[in-house]
């Protein structure tokens, strides 16, 4: 017989204690390991965050330069009575603006000129004059957005020619970068330097509204009906296996699903929040109903009996007393789930929700994006302006989803009740 044998309980042998000796090893193994995990993941987390800061920040600001217009000299006539009330746009519909910028740029700048506005520098000079018809009397000073190239280069990283062009401009002081409001303002456009992000955000604003306002009442429904009054027989037993299977199938089905049924069949308009929150509500339902199963099932019995003992009918043992104390872990599912539709591309791709929009929509049925597929439209562009702004365009997705999330843990601390 061994020590162990004869002495269970001498914790002075040899055998017991190399036994400890490997115990106390292992243990400090496995704290190590999980540390060394933790570090890992932070590690990632942090790079990833850093570079989408890094990349982005450039985005949210946007290169400017000055010109000085002499309207009564330029080739352009616009009589200024025109441009009161609403004949403005059709006064300014036929004007040359573009070209007496452009021919300003060349007298004022000579060689530079070519090359240094932006495409779409002349829908400023356009806005400045119906704000101010009086400036075409005389000369105007306009700071006009610089073109993809001479932007990148104030920022550091454009071509040597740019780099160059960027240099005079800064020595005459015709050249200033500052942020972009109107990438928080606007909409998405074929130039770089004039898109925004506010149409892309109000789409998938419209959508996660349409998607709560369908999923929430349904799952959280379901998830009463099947945890409180649903007998237990083959048929519920089928029903939940398949909301577990739902809330795992790809997201690319249920875009599939909705562009046969909704599109093809209903006809719906396609391309609308309207169609991208049915899709995306059938997507989270599953999410809900099982986050609100599990929320309702950790209520504790005593307090249906305590409910039932006084006298409450079950109605209001359901709705008084068990989805109040279950409220937090239906939020909290609630809102991962949206968070989870919130991210995703695919389903919406099947439904055309990847149209070019220069305007944002105005309702659940316009033609809208969402977010995302505005960053993957974005990061497929040829220009290296794009590059900046898909990194800006992501940066305010990631504070969107910090933002649900935060939202869930103040609904949680706020609605959750010890007992």
């Amino acid at each position: 017989m061994t020590d162990i044998a004869r002495a269970p309980t001498d914790w002075n042998s040899q055998a017991m204690q190399r036994r400890i000796r490997k115990r106390y090893a292992a243990e400090r193994r496995f704290r190590l390991i999980g540390l060394g995990a933790i570090l890992l993941s932070a590690a990632f987390l942090a790079f990833l965050l850093v570079t989408m800061v890094a990349n982005g920040a450039r985005g949210f600001t946007q290169t400017e330069v000055r010109l000085d217009i002499d309207f009564p000299a330029s080739d352009l006539f616009i009589d200024p009575a025109t441009l009161q009330g609403f004949g403005a746009d059709a006064a300014l519909a036929g004007a040359d603006l573009d070209g007496t910028m452009r021919a300003a740029a060349r007298q004022r700048y000579d060689g530079m000129a070519d090359g240094m506005l932006s495409d779409a520098a002349w829908l400023r000079v356009r806005e400045r004059i119906k704000e101010d018809p009086s400036i075409l009397g005389g000369t105007a000073t306009f700071w006009l957005p610089a073109s993809d190239e001479l932007d990148v280069a104030a920022k550091g990283d454009g071509a040597p020619e740019a780099e160059a062009v960027h240099a005079r401009l800064e020595a005459a002081d015709a050249v200033r970068t500052g942020f972009n409001m109107r990438f928080l303002t606007g909409a998405d456009a074929t130039d770089p330097t004039v898109v925004g992000i506010w149409g892309a955000f109000k789409g998938s604003l419209l959508t996660m509204l349409v998607t709560l306002a369908l999923a929430f009442p349904v799952g959280v429904l379901s998830a009463v009906y099947l945890e409180e009054y649903a007998p237990r027989n083959r048929w519920t037993d089928m029903i939940e296996v398949s909301i577990n299977n739902l809330a795992a199938v790809p997201s690319i089905i249920f875009g599939l699903l909705g562009l046969a049924v909704f599109l093809n069949f209903m006809h719906l308009p396609r391309s609308a929040p309207l169609v991208g929150g049915l899709v995306l509500a059938l997507m989270t339902m599953p999410v809900i109903v099982i986050a609100g199963r599990n929320a309702i099932k950790s209520v504790p019995p005593s307090i249906r009996d305590a409910a039932l003992g006084i006298g409450a009918s079950r109605i209001q043992v359901v709705f008084h007393h068990v989805l109040p104390l279950a409220l937090p872990g239906i939020l909290t599912g609630t809102i991962i789930g949206m968070a989870r539709a919130l991210g995703e591309t695919a389903p919406l791709l099947m439904i055309g929700m990847r149209a070019f929009i220069a305007s944002p929509p105005g309702g659940i049925t316009d033609p809208a994006t969402v977010l995302p597929v505005q960053i993957y439209l974005w990061s497929d562009e040829v220009s290296r302006g794009f590059v900046e702004k898909t990194s800006a365009a992501i940066i305010v997705l990631l504070v969107f989803l910090l933002a649900m999330n935060g939202l869930a843990i103040y609904l949680r601390n706020k609605f959750e009740r010890r007992w």
